[in-house]
């Protein structure tokens, strides 16, 4: 009979053993997970597949010895309605440690109220914070012709939400970018190859104060 107990016992403390380790897996692929909610820019719209500071981003996290895998939900023409809508099936699909966050430049040209911009994001934000993960989000600007009110607001709302929120902040996702004809595509809207890697120097110093140093391994020759 003791003998049995002792085996119940024994059975158990392993079941739970299994369980921790289940658990401790199930976060350490969530703390190396980035994935990345943006349009057109994010998505490489007219690029190879190689050629994107997404694909770039992956080239240097492993360079540099993180172990962390990006996964790319962005989608050309999204605004932050439409990344609202479809971010719990991703959030939920992927469990990212980290989500950046790269909408609001369609919602801008589109004329869209600076108020609903900021409702959107700030709605994206809960929702990964909810899960757990750490949020960056990529600052966009407007045009001069969209008028003071409106391009001040805008270009606002994403410093002022980072602020409430204590995300990272890319103060200007195009910086260095945007408005030199040599690093952007003939419609002057979307950077061409010899822009991503300037895109990706914006992000990387954001984006790196939340990779784990735990998360990074050892490159051996």
């Amino acid at each position: 009979m003791l003998s049995s107990i002792r085996l119940q016992s024994t059975w158990l403390l392993a079941l739970i053993l299994l369980a921790v380790s289940g658990c401790q897996a199930d976060n350490a692929d969530r703390n190396q997970t980035i994935l990345i909610v943006g349009d057109s820019l994010s998505a490489g719209y007219g690029l190879g597949p190689d050629e994107s500071w997404v694909a770039l981003l992956q080239d240097r996290l492993s360079a540099e010895g993180y172990g962390h895998s990006v996964v790319n939900a962005s989608i050309s023409g999204d605004t932050t309605s439409g990344g609202l809508r479809r971010l719990p099936r991703a959030l939920a699909q992927h469990a990212p440690g980290i989500v950046i966050i790269e909408l609001g430049g369609n919602d801008g040209l589109q004329g869209r109220p600076v108020w609903l911009i900021r409702s959107n994001l700030a709605k994206m934000i809960e929702l990964c914070r909810d899960l757990g993960a750490e949020i960056v989000l990529a600052g966009m600007m407007m045009p001069p012709n969209y008028g003071d009110t409106y391009t001040n607001g805008f270009a606002s709302l994403y410093a002022d939400l980072a602020d409430e929120n204590d995300t990272g902040l890319i103060p200007f996702f195009m910086d260095g970018v945007a408005l030199d004809p040599t690093k952007m595509q003939r419609d002057q809207i979307h950077p061409n190859a010899a822009g991503q890697p300037i895109l990706l120097d914006n992000v990387w110093p954001v984006l790196r104060e939340f990779l784990q140093p735990d998360k990074k391994t050892v490159l051996t020759p």
